[in-house]
């Protein structure tokens, strides 16, 4: 009788003791990344491209070039053929094929061969914020947002009012796509050489500081940009800016006040009107350009400070005010991560550039004739393949504008491919060990959760 009354309590105590095993199993998995109930699919996706990369395996498809790609030779040979006379037999993707490729994410991200690990934990504790400023040439926009893409970023892009439907549709799709890219909630119409152009990047900022992602620098695209480095080269190089602003600032030439002597008004372009204005007295002007990389500490004072914002107003209705404004803030007193008039440098200590651009009329003559091999646009040189190896020659810029791939593929399809394979090589240079990969995935899931709004 007594046998008959232990059975059952036994056969209890298994099933107990069954339950816990597989309890604590599936605790683990969940931990894991394996098994989630709350809906963050890239970060999941985050856990298996992990998993790949401390293995050594799947790298290699992340790859967009073959082994035998002319572009191998940029470096080396400043006789690349420049493609641009045949241009017109590549079809750049339209916002139709944008909108279709991004209506499965899953497929998208796979086939457009976006990397959606950090390449490293440096990377990952110096998260960086971007405004980009767009308007046309959707596959331009997400060749780039593909070359500076990072899963520990943050993304606002910001579309110009009176871009067409479609590509509103198409850029709308394509952030859809990615937890930690935006469209801007408040859009402008940008017309060249007005302020809208400013407070398009202002948007961007003010939603950016109220993300909870710790973003230590932010940087303002345009949709005609491409990067030089590599996410953590940017990173090693904001790094070594120690806290600065890297913001062009210099003291305006004769024909740069005659932006701020009259009052512009906007129509379909910029134009002068016959009102004068009156420069502010206690801010002294400098110039330089569009592009900037600024601290968070810096964005927080500018959004904050009455000063600044009285400046912003008075820059309102003059010409270019983009090419001013940031300059000036970099030289006032108590701006975070700036420079005092006291300061006759315009760059930080570090010897960090923003941007790389190609000046019709800074070309040289004789030996030192630094030619555009693709065309110039407002006298910026659109680059062609023949410029690749100018471009490769200054170790010290984070970007380059401006690209186009319909005018010339080869420029952008080289870089992208250079770029590419100075990534692939840190993956795989990257200390990873299986003791420590499941270590290192959780935690770089469970942050980047806490980072993600």
């Amino acid at each position: 009788m007594r046998n008959v009354i232990l059975l059952p309590v036994r056969k209890a105590k298994n099933f107990v003791l069954i339950l816990a095993v597989f309890g604590t199993f599936c605790f683990i998995l969940y931990h894991l990344g394996v098994v989630s109930t709350a809906p963050q699919e890239s970060l999941e996706k985050l856990s298996v491209r992990g998993s790949q990369v401390c293995s050594r395996n799947g790298v290699d498809e992340l790859a967009i070039a073959g082994n035998n790609s002319v572009c191998s030779r940029i470096k080396s040979d400043h006789k690349l053929a420049d493609s641009t006379k045949t241009s017109n037999k590549y079809r750049p993707l339209t916002e139709n094929d944008y909108i279709k490729l991004a209506s499965d994410c899953d497929t998208f991200i796979k086939t457009r061969k976006y990397i959606t690990f950090p390449v490293s934990d440096e990377e990952l504790d110096f998260p960086i914020a971007y405004s980009v400023v767009v308007h046309y040439k959707i596959e331009m926009f997400e060749r780039l947002l593909r070359a500076v893409y990072a899963p520990q970023n943050k993304y606002c892009v910001h579309v110009d009012r009176k871009s067409p439907k479609a590509f509103h549709l198409a850029v709308g799709a394509i952030a859809s796509c990615f937890h930690n890219v935006f469209i801007a909630s408040r859009i402008e119409e940008v017309t060249y050489g007005s302020w809208a152009r400013v407070q398009a990047d202002l948007n961007c900022m003010t939603e950016l500081v109220r993300s909870t992602t710790p973003w230590k620098y932010l940087i303002n695209l345009c949709g005609q940009d491409f990067p030089l480095k590599t996410n953590r080269e940017i990173v090693q190089l904001l790094i070594s800016a120690n806290g600065q602003n890297i913001i062009a600032s210099y003291p305006p030439s004769a024909v740069k006040k005659r932006r701020w002597k009259h009052r512009y008004r906007v129509g379909r372009k910029m134009r002068k009107t016959a009102k004068l204005k009156k420069v502010p007295r206690n801010i002294k002007l400098f110039v330089g350009n569009t592009y900037i990389a600024v601290t968070r500490a810096f964005v927080n004072y500018v959004l904050s400070s009455s000063e600044i914002q009285q400046f912003f107003k008075w820059s309102e209705d003059t010409y270019s005010p983009d090419e001013h404004v940031w300059a000036t803030i970099h030289r006032m007193r108590g701006v975070p991560g700036s420079r005092s008039l006291s300061s006759k440098s315009g760059s930080p200590h570090a010897p960090v550039f923003n941007r790389l651009i190609k000046w019709k009329f800074s070309e040289g003559a004789g030996k030192n004739r630094v030619k555009c091999a693709g065309k110039y646009r407002h006298n910026i040189c659109i680059y062609g393949a023949g410029d690749l190896h100018w471009i490769l020659q200054h170790p010290h810029h984070l970007f380059a504008n401006k690209f186009d791939s319909a005018m010339d593929n080869t420029a952008v399809r080289c870089l992208e491919e250079y770029l590419r394979q100075k990534v692939l090589n840190e993956i795989r240079k990257s200390p990873c060990s299986q003791e420590t990969m499941t270590e290192n995935l959780t935690s770089n899931k469970l942050r980047l959760q806490q980072n993600d709004t």
